[in-house]
């Protein structure tokens, strides 16, 4: 089988949408269909009924089975992907509220282009309601501008007051509208810096980067700010954080996100996406300045909104909470040094991953494997963590996978030291270090370490104790340094030496650490 057949396996885009299909999501399409005179026995309804009984695409099973030519199955796979996404939009499960506001802006522009002003214009004024109330103001600015187109048509007394009117609330959402337009560019163009250089590594990549953030920051109110200006105000903020290595502040911002959606409850609901994110990097936040205490009160409140169905539940947000919940309970064990106790977390997100296997990129998944590498070496099964290790390893292309490519080779490295496998031990000194060579972006604690580390395969036993507290004060300058400090997130390394001096496991001396 060619790459290219492969390829059309998982990326037809019809296929992976019957393939994403609930069970009631299949029952409203079948009624859907038997609704419309005839269509039972079309031939679009007979290619999904093939579809759905499929493991994988196959284009040539499709033409065997005499529903539809070659030459006709192009067009007939676009008619039925039309009136799938016609069934999902009926179906109650997506009415969200852009949805209704959508339908009743639809309604209304019927209503007026059959003549009937009165009855659009009543139907336009309870969507725009309800768009303000819900902070749909894109569609509330629309929604206004053909109030405005129909106001000129149907002539009443108040005209006068009713232009004055309409022109204010244009004018205000137009204004709200571009702030919150250039608050989310700026938030994107953060993100695209993130993915395009990494993160600051010097004074003057920080001045560029602070430089850019306050030159594209627009002028605003922050008193008259809505939710929506205010949710993007913060994540600009959170970005520019991250890329600084302002892990405080990163708290600070992922914070005010948080309990922006706790004093505008129902946005929860109608935004539940930007609350799930908003809730990991706060989680995330706490890891990386190691506040204990609030971390794991925040994740039980977390857990707690999942298992109550507090957060609303479908293809997108099942992915999102499985991802940030399992991380943050990985996290939890790491914070604690209780690698044991977090056993159990390695089966469920193994079934998970498999359950979600076509809704999550190979980052997200090799993200995972390195949690559970680190767990395991916490724990010391040490060929369990070279295991995980191999798979991320001999993953070539990890999108924005370069540090975790990095850190997976230095982890791997310490395993095998840890597992006495000396005769792997000099052919992993050599590729790890030929990896990291090839490197643009190395920080000077991966150089550090490598380099300290090597010298370890010249050393009699009786030497080694007196090595690791030499390479321990070499790390140690870095643990707060503002562009290095981001390393010993992904692998504490000052904890695996101290291990090695004090003859304890790293979970022992993860515990004995003061924490907040």
């Amino acid at each position: 089988m060619n790459n290219f057949t492969k390829a059309n396996q998982h990326n037809d885009t019809l296929f992976v949408l019957i393939q994403s299909l609930t069970k009631s999501e299949k029952r409203q399409f079948n009624l859907y269909v038997g609704r419309l005179v005839g269509n039972t026995d079309a031939k679009f309804f007979a290619l999904f009924k093939f579809l759905e009984k499929q493991k994988k695409y196959d284009e040539k099973a499709i033409i065997k089975s005499g529903i539809v030519s070659k030459q006709q199955l192009s067009n007939l796979k676009a008619h039925l992907y039309k009136q799938l996404l016609i069934s999902l939009r009926m179906n109650p499960a997506h009415k969200n509220i852009r949805v209704q506001i959508r339908e009743q802006l639809d309604f209304a522009t019927v209503l007026y282009q059959k003549g009937l002003y009165k009855q659009s214009l009543k139907m336009l004024e309870k969507a725009k309601t309800m768009a303000i109330d819900n902070e749909e103001k894109n569609i509330a600015y629309e929604i206004v501008e053909l109030e405005k187109v129909i106001e000129t048509q149907y002539i009443t007394r108040s005209i006068s007051t009713r232009a004055d009117e309409l022109t204010i609330q244009a004018k205000d959402l137009s204004t709200q509208n571009v702030i919150t337009s250039k608050l989310s560019n700026l938030s994107l163009q953060l993100y695209g810096i993130l993915l395009k250089i990494g993160y600051a590594r010097n004074d003057r990549e920080l001045k560029e980067i602070d430089d850019y953030f306050n030159k594209k920051l627009p002028t605003f109110n922050y008193e008259l700010l809505g939710f929506r200006e205010r949710l993007w105000l913060y994540k600009a903020n959170l970005w520019r954080c991250f890329l600084t290595q302002d892990f405080l502040h990163g708290y600070k911002y992922s914070s005010k996100w948080v309990h922006l959606f706790r004093e505008f409850p129902k946005m929860k609901e109608i935004h539940p996406v930007f609350y799930l994110k908003g809730y990991n990097y706060f989680l995330e936040s706490l890891f990386f300045i190691q506040h204990k205490k609030e971390f794991n009160k925040e994740l039980l409140i977390f857990e707690s909104e999942v298992a109550n169905d507090a957060i609303p539940k479908n293809n997108n947000t099942e992915v999102l909470i499985f991802q940030y919940l399992y991380s943050n309970k990985l996290h939890k064990h790491f914070m604690e040094g209780t690698f044991e106790e977090g056993s159990y977390l390695v089966d469920i997100v193994n079934d998970k991953i498999k359950t979600y296997n076509h809704l999550l990129d190979e980052h997200h998944i090799t993200r995972f494997y390195y949690k559970i590498a680190c767990l395991y070496f916490g724990m010391g099964d040490n060929k369990k963590c070279i295991d995980y290790l191999s798979k991320i390893i001999q993953t070539k292309k990890i999108y924005v996978g370069e540090d975790l490519q990095c850190f997976a080779r230095i982890l791997n490295l310490l395993a095998h030291y840890e597992c006495g496998l000396d005769y792997h031990l000099e052919k992993q000194f050599k590729e790890t270090y030929k990896y990291l060579l090839k490197m643009e972006n190395l920080q000077e604690v991966q150089k550090v370490f490598i380099e300290s580390i090597r010298s370890l395969g010249d050393l009699y036993p009786h030497e080694f104790k007196k090595e690791f507290k030499k390479i321990h004060e070499r790390l140690l300058i870095y643990k707060n340094h503002p562009y290095e400090k981001r390393a010993f997130l992904y692998l504490d390394i000052l904890s695996w030496l101290e291990s090695k001096i004090q003859n304890k496991t790293v979970a022992e001396i993860i515990k004995s650490k003061t924490s907040i």
